[in-house]
């Protein structure tokens, strides 16, 4: 078969195409390459000089009063001299796994693999425990997403909105990527994991791309900004409420225990929305004419025949069936006991079990095994990385860590609020850049920004409400969050295409929080009147 007629038979509205393991394989360009080459050497060699030669201070004089409450049961269990050994080896498996990782000289889900025995041969932490994330109540919400974005694609309604979107707004490149914005402020509202609504998309960002000329691995610069702003939209979505994910409950929770009063939603939508929102118009427009500026021919549909032949295409798919109706029923029943969780008590992962299974019921369900696609490799590494953070959670290196840091800073009692609050906020920023797990962020740094606030003699709100509200910018790079690895396997953008994208949003939103700091937050009362 030529590689004409196999174009001809592509049909870029069909999202059964799309299916991951249809996705073409990435081509990598000669920077990546030459990563790839010295990945595996380098985190070998990093693994062996951490764990038994390299000499650190901080890891060997722990303080044992400044250990969490898990890390010292742990001490307590396994003695001094063990405990100073699992830290070195928590150290030395996450620095190899985050070079593996970056580099990418082997899958992702096979450095998770390494990871995971790695922390089980090293004693970090015991049999049950490392491989018990799999198993992850997270874990079974993504797999039943999956199931339930599956079902959209198998019914045609993913397809029928994709192409009623299109129509509606997509006669222009910058219309489509500001109105995949409304839909992940309005999905944010009712989806708590990031990798569903990552997921529910997926089809239809694959299908208005392809519309758009990006398809079968030919990449543009319009559906870079598509997938990527996308992304960035998912986590900022997630970010302007407090119920946009689990990582900002745990934080509310800890600085409600800590202040002893409650943080409401509308407290956080009204600190947290208009920053996210106004970052995600700052990424439209960076990304639109500055980063990725898309050219002229990218702008309007490139499919043949244009918008004519996706209005007959619409047309060809005739009136609402039977299964498509049951699918948006099943759909909107999921979405509305998301939404009311707090009223019935029911978790997200329960709900999207049930779901799962009333799609999936012979003769009452729309939706067979086979039709499911559910990217295993994605879970794999997402396995890795929550037992990553169980290592961290019995070892408290990330918390040992900075605070070393701190004390090495030498900060006396009257060190400015601002000081404190530019390292805080930058920390919690760029720590994205090296930790998966966004529960072990908050677990981590929002405690620490309650202590510098206590020590400092600061309201607790004024440093640890700001850096909660980073918790969302997990988007740099492929391994930074579950999302981020699943829309980078569609092969529409580079490792240097994200990071560039996502390290220019890093800084903006960490300069953005330091203005809202001096302005908005003083004016809320969050951060105190004359203190920058």
């Amino acid at each position: 078969m030529t590689e004409e007629m196999s174009k001809e038979k592509f049909d870029v509205l069909d999202m059964h195409n799309y299916r991951m393991e249809k996705l073409p394989a990435r081509e990598k360009s000669k920077f990546e390459q030459f990563l790839m080459t010295i990945g595996a050497p380098l985190a070998i060699l990093s693994f062996v000089l951490i764990l038994f030669f390299v000499h650190i201070p901080f890891l060997e004089n722990v303080n044992v009063d400044t250990l969490s409450k898990s890390a010292l049961q742990n001490f307590s269990n396994i003695g001094l001299e063990q405990f100073i050994y699992s830290n070195k080896a928590m150290l030395a498996i996450f620095v190899a796994s985050l070079i593996l990782w970056i580099t990418e000289a082997i899958p992702n889900y096979l450095t998770s693999l390494i990871l995971i025995i790695a922390l089980v041969l090293t004693k970090v932490l015991p049999e049950d425990v490392a491989y018990a994330q799999l198993g992850h109540k997270v874990m079974w919400l993504n797999i039943l997403s999956f199931i339930l974005a599956s079902m959209l694609v198998a019914t045609g309604v993913a397809k029928r909105f994709a192409l009623w979107f299109i129509l509606k707004f997509g006669k222009h490149a910058s219309s489509v990527v500001l109105s995949f914005m409304v839909i992940n402020i309005i999905l944010s509202l009712f989806i708590s994991a990031t990798t569903a609504k990552a997921a529910i998309l997926l089809p239809i960002m694959m299908v208005v791309a392809a519309v758009y000329g990006a398809s079968k691995g030919h990449k543009n610069n319009f559906g870079r900004n598509l997938i990527l702003q996308n992304l960035f939209q998912i986590n900022m979505g997630a970010a302007s409420f407090m119920t946009g994910s689990g990582a900002n409950l745990l934080a509310v929770s800890l600085m409600a225990g800590a202040m002893g009063v409650d943080i409401f939603f509308s407290q956080w939508m009204i600190a947290a929305f208009p920053v996210a929102l106004g970052l995600m118009v700052i990424a439209w427009i960076l990304g639109m004419r500055i980063i990725f500026p898309v050219k002229k021919e990218e702008r309007i549909p490139s499919i043949e025949g244009g918008m004519e032949s996706l209005k007959k295409e619409l047309a060809k798919m005739g009136p609402i069936n039977f299964n498509e109706v049951k699918s948006v029923i099943i759909f909107a029943f999921i979405l509305i006991l998301w939404v009311t969780d707090r009223w019935h008590g029911i978790s997200p992962t329960a709900v999207a079990f049930v779901g799962a299974i009333i799609a999936l019921l012979p003769k009452i369900g729309i939706v067979k095994w086979n039709e499911v696609d559910i990217p295993w490799h994605l879970l794999l590494f997402s396995a890795g990385a929550y037992t990553l953070g169980a290592g961290f959670k019995v070892t408290d290196l990330p918390s040992i860590s900075v605070n070393a840091f701190f004390d090495s800073l030498n900060f006396g009692e009257n060190t400015p609020f601002w000081v404190l609050y530019v390292i805080l906020t930058g920390v919690m920023v760029f720590s994205a850049l090296f930790m998966q797990s966004k529960t072990m962020r908050t677990m981590i740094f929002i405690p620490i920004a309650i202590g510098v606030a206590i020590r400092f003699g600061f309201p607790i709100l004024s440093l640890a409400f700001p850096v909660a509200m980073l918790i969302e910018h997990v988007y740099v790079l492929p391994f930074n969050s579950k999302p981020a690895l699943l829309l980078y396997s569609t092969n529409h953008y580079s490792w240097s295409d994200t990071f560039k994208f996502g390290f220019i949003m890093q800084l903006i939103a960490w300069g953005v929080s330091i203005l809202m700091a001096m302005t908005y937050f003083k004016w809320l009362g969050i951060t105190p009147d004359g203190l920058f």
